[in-house]
């Protein structure tokens, strides 16, 4: 149902001053009621689960902190003073086409707040005509015989302008959800960061437990290889039976396809950081380096900060302020809408007089539009806003636990695997002293080769599982980082405000 008041007036009608005042005492108060009120619900984060600490308890060496102690700052990578990772990790925010693809969306969402706050203004526009045209001859016999028939031509130069009035607040609305869907592609952006810097650190350490396995089997090979020389001696020495030999070769070649195989593992590790990097695998060349330092600390604060430290969280938390936007505009659609109409021209059928003051026309007029019935569709849409806001909200729940429970596995794995390793070093070196007896009891004749070879298969096993607990709390390190936020903020977000002035 629609309510208009349109006026026109061209060249030679006079302006009725009550008509005129009569559109005016309606435009103006119009205007004004355009910013008046809006309705809808007003946003408050809910409430996430939370708790006082922690629930793994710390390693040996950690403390507990307090909320802005210990957190991580600034490149979170360099904590674990490594130049090359450092250099690595630079390239990831220059080159990583995932993190290029996020920037660009939040560009991309960054210029819909622009468009949807265009709405906010009146649109103008304008055109310029000339268009010949011809009677019928019957038409003006018949029906309008005032006119001429003939060939006509009309140069017609308008300019309209057209403004919704935002009395009940959709435009505004609709303005500030955009503006919050950027800060939800601002905070994806920094957690594709996170994601892919945390990746390449994985990859990283991943490589180098590799080389630090390679660096024990190709001691081990070397080794293998004087025990081979030995048993060889043995039997030339006639103490020692050709089937010692066969073991011996045997324990050797098995070390050297160990050592083959790990050349796999290291080419697929060095290959996902050069893509990581935006490169492709031909470019990059990691030297071989042991692993050589324990993890960091990285004490994890308490449990309320990680609210504000992950950009996961950050993002489900915008996407429920977003969706809440959207019960407005639902709301806002039980009310009439307000649009005014202006247009202003010149027109003749003259080219001569096209550009005169008497050529001039105008027409200016408010309408107003509501719905009368939509057999519930407005009801229906009011309550699917409510439910999409009910999912974020427990999709915001969700991933808070999801971040609780990956601090406590982080933290549990270095507390495990730091008592592990602990352990395994006792067994590498009761390892090492039983293949140092075994050996000197073969030299002696007192056992066979037989002891010899298993105390070197488990001497072997314990030093392979103390490199692999070695590289797994540097996994584990980096998780605790990327859990933890890697020293992000939700105070980096821009601001709606921000967002909307184009800041």
């Amino acid at each position: 149902m629609k309510n208009s008041l349109p006026i026109r007036r061209g060249a030679n009608s006079p302006v009725r001053g009550p008509l005129s005042t009569l559109t005016l005492t309606f435009l103006i108060p119009a205007m004004l009621l355009s910013t008046a009120c809006m309705v809808g619900p007003r946003y408050q984060r809910p409430a996430a689960p939370a708790s006082p600490a922690f629930k793994e308890p710390l390693p040996q060496g950690w403390k507990e902190a307090q909320p802005n102690d210990g957190a991580i700052r600034g490149k979170w990578w360099e904590i674990y003073n490594d130049p090359a990772l450092n250099a690595l990790e630079e390239q990831v925010n220059l080159s990583n086409q995932n993190v290029l693809a996020a920037e660009a969306q939040f560009r991309e969402a960054r210029d819909a707040v622009r468009i949807a706050r265009s709405g906010l203004f009146p649109t103008v526009s304008g055109n310029a005509g000339i268009v010949n045209s011809k009677t019928s001859g019957t038409l003006v016999n018949n029906r309008v015989a005032a006119f001429v028939p003939g060939v006509r031509t009309d140069y017609n130069l308008p300019l309209s302008l057209s403004y919704q009035a935002d009395i009940w607040g959709s435009i505004r609305r609709t303005v500030r959800q955009s503006a919050e869907n950027a800060q939800v592609s601002a905070a994806q952006l920094e957690n594709a960061r996170l994601t892919f810097q945390a990746e390449l650190a994985l990859d990283y350490f991943q490589l180098h437990g590799a080389d630090s396995a390679q660096d024990l089997l190709e001691r081990t090979v070397k080794s293998y290889q004087e025990y081979l020389d030995l048993t060889q001696n043995r039997v030339k020495s006639g103490v020692a039976s050709g089937s010692d030999v066969a073991q011996a070769q045997a324990q050797l070649e098995t070390a050297r396809a160990q050592l083959i195989d790990l050349g796999v593992a290291r080419a697929q590790f060095e290959h996902a950081i050069a893509i990581l990097m935006g490169k492709p695998p031909s470019e990059l060349t990691i030297p071989r380096a042991s692993l050589k330092s324990e993890p960091p600390l990285t004490p994890p604060g308490v449990p309320s900060a990680l609210l504000e430290r992950r950009p996961d969280i950050a993002t489900a938390e915008r996407q429920m302020a977003a969706v809440n936007e959207q019960i407005g505009l639902a709301r806002a659609a039980y009310f009439p809408t307000l649009v005014l109409n202006a247009s202003a021209g010149l027109e003749s059928s003259s080219f001569v007089n096209w550009f005169t003051w008497p050529s001039r026309f105008w027409s200016v007029g408010p309408q107003m539009a509501e719905t009368l019935f939509d057999a519930g569709k407005r009801r229906a849409q009011s309550a699917e806003a409510q439910a999409a806001f009910d999912v974020t909200v427990a999709n915001y729940r969700q991933t808070v636990l999801t971040g609780f429970q990956q601090v406590e596995d982080s933290l549990s794995a270095l507390r495990v695997l730091a008592e592990e390793a602990h352990a395994e070093d006792a067994a590498v070196q009761a390892a090492e002293e039983a293949l140092k007896i075994s050996t000197y009891q073969y030299k002696a004749g007192t056992v066979s080769y037989l002891q010899v070879i298993t105390s070197q298969a488990i001497a072997l096993q314990d030093e392979r599982t103390a490199v692999d607990l070695l590289t797994r709390r540097m996994v584990a390190s980096v998780a605790l980082i990327q859990a933890l936020g890697g020293g992000w903020d939700a105070s980096k977000l821009p601001s709606v405000d921000d967002i909307i002035h184009g800041k």
